[in-house]
């Protein structure tokens, strides 16, 4: 059974973080959102908002679809 789709999302995130080799205190700062918030995302804790994922977009500098090719 696959993951749900927040885990999948937030590995996502995770994902292109460290390939980028930037902390979760980085990603804040670019994007505008709390490390607390980042944290939950990449755990799956959250159900982000089409507002969040455009801040973790721009916040990691890729396209919003980027974000969305999950395994």
């Amino acid at each position: 059974m696959k993951q749900p789709i927040e885990q999948r999302f937030g590995h996502r995130i995770k994902e292109i973080r460290m390939f980028q080799k930037i902390s979760q205190e980085e990603l804040a700062w670019r994007s505008g959102l709390s490390k607390n918030y980042i944290s939950d995302v990449e755990n799956g804790r959250r159900n982000v908002s089409l507002r969040a994922i455009e801040k973790f977009a721009i916040g990691l500098d890729v396209d919003m679809a980027d974000l969305f090719r999950l395994k």
